[in-house]
């Protein structure tokens, strides 16, 4: 009697290349009973969520359509062999002047989890970031029993006044920026007393 046995091996998955597209640009937004334009990714604030699978490819092209110059910084994220595409101002790159664009190049080595993005030029970043999730790659399992539901949740702050004016002032007394006004959770502060807006 001849018995066969298969076994059988996951195939090697290969990564994905993930295409984004950000466009920096004001979006009058209101909260605590104000209005005022603040800087934003594709008029969201927060800004989009990006999702990759560990090992993937990701190509985010940046066109800054603002009057300042910008740059994003990819918060945890491992830049092996990429160090130009780290974001700081500066230091890792040169920023992204206003009507120019930048394609961001990284690869999500070894990494699982949710982590952070944000503008690193300034005080942008109180309005200008947004979440990386990144997914186990296929066929993986969570290192934890898989959640029935995932929700990203981004905290921040919210100044009633220009962000950019908050720091510019400290600077020059040399004293602390003032303390925010608010904080934000997905860029909401909650409802306001005799305030029709959130």
């Amino acid at each position: 009697m001849l018995l066969f046995v298969s076994l059988l091996f996951p195939t090697s998955v290969q990564s994905e290349i993930r295409h984004y597209s950000f466009t920096v640009v004001l979006k009058n937004t209101t909260r605590l009973c104000a209005t005022k334009p603040i800087v934003t990714v594709n008029g969201k604030f927060p800004g989009p969520t990006l999702y990759a699978r560990e090992d993937d490819n990701v190509l985010v092209n940046v066109t800054n359509l603002i009057k300042d110059n910008v740059t994003i910084h990819w918060h945890g994220v491992k830049q092996l062999r990429t160090g130009w595409s780290d974001g700081p101002a500066y230091i890792t790159q040169c920023p992204i002047q206003p009507g120019r664009s930048y394609l961001y190049n990284f690869t999500l080595t070894g990494q699982r989890g949710t982590l952070l993005w944000h503008a690193h030029i300034s005080w942008l970043r109180s309005t200008m970031h947004g979440a990386i999730v990144i997914l186990p790659k296929k066929g993986v399992p969570y290192p934890f029993p898989k959640p029935d539901k995932q929700k990203v949740i981004v905290l921040g702050e919210w100044w009633k006044s220009d962000a950019e004016a908050v720091i510019n002032e400290a600077l020059q007394t040399g004293l602390a920026p003032n303390v925010s006004d608010a904080h934000t959770i997905n860029g909401l502060t909650g409802p306001v007393p005799n305030c029709s807006y959130g």
